[in-house]
C-alpha cells in the first residue's frame, strides 16, 4: 500500500519576485529547515481563470478584484505583462503543512512583526484599495508567500495548480487514472470533438486526477460536480495562453 504523503502547495507571489527575495524564501524552506522536499515546481503566468478559482472562497468580498490582479502580477507589473509570473511549489514531508505555515508566519504582515519576528511575512506589506473616488474600501495583504491551510485546501490547491505529469509518480499523493475520452474546452463549455478555436484538455492515454475526470463526465452529462469546469480546465490551459484569461 501506498505510504500517506502529506503535502502543501506553495506560492512564491509576484511581490516577491519583483522585489528579488525569491533565493531567501527559498532558503528558509528548504528541507534543512522544514524537513520538506520539493515534489514539483514550476513558473506560471497567472490567468484570470486560474486567479479566480485558487481565490473562489473570497468571491463577492470587497477586496477579491484586488486579490486577483495581485495575484496575476498586474498589481506589481502593470505595464511589463512579460514579468507577470509566481513560482508554484509542492512540497512533501512529515508535517509539511504545519512547518512550512509557521516559517511563513501570520497572513498580515503587520501581525507577523509583532508575533513571529522574523518569519518570512515580516517582510511584507499592507496596502490599502481604493475606490474611483479615492476613499479607502479595504486592504490587500502584499505578504510575498501562499501556503495551504488546511489538508483539503492543499489538495484542492494542488490539483488546480499542477497536472499529474508535473509531479513525479511516487510523489503523487492523490489517485490519477488514464483518460480515455477527449475533452475539448471553448467559452465556459467542454465538446467532445474539437470545434475551431477549442482546446484540447484530455486526449485518451492522458494522465488526469481521478478526481477531474469524474468532474469532465458529470458536466460534460450536464450533471452537478465537485468541481467547476473552470477549476478542472485552469491547470491544462497555464503557459497555453499569454492573454489575461
Amino acid at each position: 500500500m501506498k505510504k500517506l504523503i502529506e503535502q502543501t502547495l506553495v506560492l512564491i507571489k509576484p511581490d516577491a519576485l519583483k522585489n528579488s527575495v525569491t533565493g531567501f524564501l527559498l532558503s528558509q524552506l528548504s528541507e534543512f529547515h522544514t524537513g520538506s522536499r520539493f515534489a514539483a515546481a514550476k513558473i506560471v503566468h497567472v490567468s484570470r481563470m486560474l486567479a479566480e478559482e485558487h481565490y473562489a472562497e473570497h468571491r463577492g468580498k470587497v477586496f477579491y478584484p484586488a486579490l486577483v490582479d495581485y495575484i496575476m502580477g498586474r498589481s506589481h507589473y502593470p505595464n511589463d505583462p512579460w514579468k507577470r509570473r509566481v513560482i508554484a511549489i509542492v512540497y512533501q514531508g512529515p508535517s509539511a503543512m504545519k512547518k512550512i505555515r509557521d516559517i511563513a508566519g501570520p497572513t498580515n504582515p503587520h501581525e507577523a512583526r509583532e508575533k513571529n519576528p522574523g518569519c518570512i511575512r515580516t517582510l511584507g506589506t499592507v496596502v490599502p484599495i481604493k475606490d474611483d473616488a479615492g476613499s479607502i474600501i479595504g486592504e490587500r495583504l502584499d505578504n510575498l508567500i501562499h501556503t495551504s491551510a488546511t489538508s483539503s485546501d492543499a489538495e484542492r490547491e494542488i490539483k488546480l495548480w499542477f497536472q499529474p505529469c508535473d509531479i513525479p509518480p511516487l510523489m503523487r499523493a492523490y489517485p490519477t487514472q488514464v483518460c480515455e475520452e477527449h475533452y475539448y474546452f471553448k467559452d465556459g463549455k467542454l465538446y467532445d470533438k474539437h470545434e475551431p478555436n477549442s482546446v484540447c484538455l484530455l486526449a485518451p492515454g492522458d494522465v488526469a486526477w481521478e478526481s477531474d475526470l469524474e468532474a469532465l463526465r458529470l458536466l460534460y452529462q450536464g450533471s452537478r460536480a465537485a468541481y467547476s469546469i473552470d477549476a478542472v480546465a485552469a491547470k491544462y490551459l497555464i503557459n497555453r495562453d499569454s492573454q489575461d484569461r
